[in-house]
């Protein structure tokens, strides 16, 4: 929940703890996108968002209505645009600056390609659940993640968000999986790593190297943690 510059919700400590290991059957690995496969760019995404207020108008109040609403990445963006205020004849200008800090943001972390492609390799399936407004699946096939997922679930598209149980099981369903059969990997935004716990997963925490986790209430995380994608092929192996 990110691509706007605010705050996430903080997660929660969550039962099962431990990790299965290499020896536990996995079948496949699923992934957040922000802060996991790509950077939050804080700064370009708030000035992204004073720019669309620019647009809107001073004294419209824009910015307080968009940051207090989840149907951002839970409805097509011009659904929320709409119920934020915005007068229908700017929609395709604001879309437009949507798409440019999006297009720029989604970047690849070092290793995150080489990774997922090793994963298929090593016979794992391989998901993404994403907490994004609808710019992101607008952008995902010209992407250099296009092809590299065997599902694929977009806040936006499926109407809930993490930690949403159902969010979780439509990717494992996708997947043909059961979730004790999937690891998920993240960074911990949104209670995603005890959303993916509570319904049968095992988790694995990122966060950037010489740094602590980046949301409050994970620095006594009892799972594996990485600080890089690759790393993750290490955990699977243990």
């Amino acid at each position: 929940m990110r691509d706007d510059g605010v705050g996430s919700t903080e997660p929660s400590k969550s039962a099962g703890a431990g990790f299965a290991g290499a020896g536990a059957g996995y079948c496949a690995v699923i992934f957040d996108l922000w802060e996991t496969l790509i950077d939050w760019d804080r700064e370009a995404a708030a000035a992204m968002l004073e720019e669309t207020a620019g647009l809107v108008g001073v004294g419209v109040g824009f910015a307080e209505r968009w940051n207090s609403s989840n149907t951002r990445y839970n409805a097509p963006i011009r659904d929320a645009l709409a119920e934020a205020g915005v007068p229908e004849e700017l929609h395709d200008d604001i879309c437009t600056l949507r798409l440019r800090y999006h297009r720029r943001a989604l970047v690849p972390r070092a290793g995150a390609v080489d990774t997922l492609r090793r994963l298929h390799e090593d016979g794992y399936l391989v998901g993404l659940i994403t907490v994004c407004s609808e710019d992101i699946e607008v952008l995902w096939p010209e992407s250099e993640f296009a092809g590299l997922f065997d599902a694929e679930v977009f806040s936006s598209s499926v109407g809930v968000s993490k930690p949403d149980p159902q969010i979780y099981l439509h990717c494992c369903d996708l997947l043909g999986v059961e979730p004790h059969e999937a690891v998920f990997v993240g960074d911990g935004a949104n209670d995603e790593l005890g959303g993916a716990r509570r319904v049968g997963m095992d988790a694995i925490l990122i966060h950037r190297l010489g740094e602590g986790p980046l949301w409050p209430g994970l620095e006594d995380w009892d799972g594996p943690r990485v600080t890089s994608i690759p790393g993750v092929l290490d955990v699977l192996a243990r």
